[in-house]
């Protein structure tokens, strides 16, 4: 038992490492300066959070709505074949209006035009001909138009390609 006994002695003799426990805040850090800088940290933390949570969400809301635009392509193909076919008139034709208005204002972006460059990061050749008068791969018909969102390509525009001889 006087093991046990100086050993408690000797524990609690010892003085303590950290002097601002001790009452004594001239050797280390005040604690005041340690709760400021753990407040610090903490609201550094949460605004870290905040940002994160908000970038998900407006990611969330983009894949949403670009879901909601894949859903509406094959809509806007037959609205623009109807046009074509001069069977867009009259109510209906308002209401096409209507929706190639509300898409646009969604951000959908329609692309594909006649004699630009073929590429095949927004191109699906769906056609190969060859002709003398292109110098490059080049879009010469453009048979179902791509759609873009924001900076993502929904759906490629499907195209002819001529090919230099």
């Amino acid at each position: 038992m006087s093991d046990e006994t100086s050993s408690v002695v000797t524990e609690e003799s010892a003085p303590l490492e950290n002097p601002s426990e001790n009452g004594d805040s001239s050797g280390g850090v005040s604690p005041v300066a340690e709760l400021t800088a753990d407040l610090q940290r903490l609201q550094a933390e949460y605004q870290n959070y905040r940002k994160r949570v908000e970038r998900d969400r407006a990611l969330a809301s983009e894949l949403a709505i670009a879901a909601l635009l894949m859903e509406l392509l094959p809509v806007l193909d037959d609205l623009d074949r109807a046009r074509e076919h001069g069977e867009l008139a009259g109510g209906f034709k308002s209401v096409a209006e209507q929706i190639e208005r509300t898409v646009e204002k969604l951000g959908l972006v329609k692309f594909g035009e006649v004699g630009t460059p073929f590429d095949p990061q927004i191109h699906e050749a769906l056609m190969h001909l060859t002709s003398a008068d292109v110098s490059e791969a080049t879009a010469t018909a453009i048979l179902q138009p791509g759609y873009k969102f924001k900076d993502r390509v929904l759906r490629p525009a499907r195209v002819a390609v001529t090919d230099p001889e």
